[in-house]
């Protein structure tokens, strides 16, 4: 673009792009613990005894899925969580609310201190941004466990 003989770069433009478009009718709904395991088990790679991953799934208003972001894939015994990721990918798609899983490796479904501290560090910037995290999700090849049903959140 030219202003007079001034030529400005434009930066990029930032897009919301989804791999498969549903319509919000389509979208799976989120009613309990039981749907988002359900959700998860389809999406979890193999890798579930093997190697830590985290996972964000995003809402919408309803409490529909409006997508989901892999976040990390760790070693036998953790995987990154960062905040700034998290929600940053919550704002990029308009996220009303989100919900967090990562798997345990070692089929322990008991959260760790550093589960509990990322759980309530996530909670609390949620608040902050207007974005709820509505569960925490431990999940292993035999169990789960829920934060929200543990009232946890």
């Amino acid at each position: 673009m030219e202003l007079g003989k001034l030529k400005i770069n434009r930066p990029p433009k930032v897009r919301i792009v989804y791999s498969k478009k549903l319509k919000p009718n389509e979208r799976p709904k989120i009613t309990s613990s039981n749907d988002v395991l359900d959700m998860l088990r389809e999406l979890w790679s193999s890798q579930v005894e093997v190697r830590e991953e985290f996972l964000l799934l995003l809402l919408d208003r309803s409490n529909r899925v409006l997508g989901y972001e892999l976040l990390s894939k760790g070693g036998i015994s953790g995987t990154v969580a960062d905040l700034r990721l998290i929600f940053s990918i919550a704002l990029t798609a308009l996220a009303s609310a989100i919900i967090i899983a990562h798997n345990h490796p070692s089929g322990n479904i008991q959260p760790s201190h550093a589960d509990i501290v990322l759980t309530n560090r996530i909670k609390e910037a949620g608040q902050q941004l207007e974005i709820p995290l509505l569960d925490h999700i431990i999940l292993t090849k035999e169990g789960h466990y829920s934060f929200a049903d543990e009232g946890r959140l």
